[in-house]
């Protein structure tokens, strides 16, 4: 499955202690590929338990713009599984209402909108008023114009007023608005993820991995507190 967006999984105790100990993990992932992951990083549920993302990256435009450092692995996971599922077109869609701004707060809410995409309708190329009157006019035929005042007709005044009345929006690649259907919440939390979308998990270490492990926590507390975090050096993007 290819990979729509990536983050940098950062291990949040190392920073924390002056330590950007981090790796990229790109989506959608897998519960193996994530413990390999974590495993590196030393975020083994012993030496420490706790992960942000320092940085996201992708192939959906402004996707990034909208997603957060202490985002679930697992809540990003079943984002990337539903985006990989839409169409070129659907997926034209999304990046239009994302860039509109709507549905965006949380990655709960960009769930629910990959789901709610025949709310909206996006007309690809559309980047003006004028052209976005000469379609409602003369193509969906929303207003009768007669054929020898085509001429003199304001198509971009028109296009404007449909626009404002509509809520419509000029996004990268065309304008969107909203059809008026009915927006569907059909993710509430995480216990409406898929079981196969989960991919959070500590790596299994071994027993003499266990061991050194411990004697690392036990050391590390022997040696009292730790140093201030660095300055992030991976901004999001």
């Amino acid at each position: 499955m290819p990979s729509l967006f990536e983050a940098y999984v950062t291990n949040a105790g190392k920073y924390a202690e002056g330590q950007l100990v981090g790796e990229t993990l790109k989506f959608p992932t897998s519960k193996e590929e994530v413990q390999a992951l974590l495993k590196r990083i030393r975020v083994d549920g012993v030496r420490y338990e706790e992960y942000f993302i320092t940085s996201f990256d992708g192939d959906v435009l402004g996707l990034y713009d909208h997603l957060y450092e202490y985002a679930s692995l697992d809540e990003l996971n079943h984002l990337a599984c539903l985006l990989s599922e839409l169409t070129p077109e659907d997926i034209a869609t999304f990046e239009a209402v994302i860039n509109k701004g709507d549905h965006t707060s949380s990655v709960a809410e960009l769930i629910n909108l990959a789901q709610n995409l025949d709310c909206y309708e996006f007309f690809p190329g559309v980047d003006d008023d004028e052209t976005l009157g000469r379609i409602y006019a003369d193509e969906l035929e929303a207003i009768n114009i007669p054929e020898d005042l085509k001429n003199y007709f304001d198509y971009e005044a028109y296009g404007r007023d449909v626009r404002l009345n509509e809520g419509g929006h000029f996004a990268p690649g065309g304008y969107v608005r909203a059809t008026g259907g009915k927006f569907m919440e059909h993710y509430h939390g995480p216990e409406d993820i898929p079981p196969e979308h989960k991919v959070f998990a500590y790596p299994k270490l071994n027993i003499r991995e266990q061991m050194a492990a411990y004697k690392e926590v036990s050391d590390k507390a022997a040696m009292g507190p730790a140093k201030p975090a660095p300055e992030q050096d991976h901004d999001n993007r």
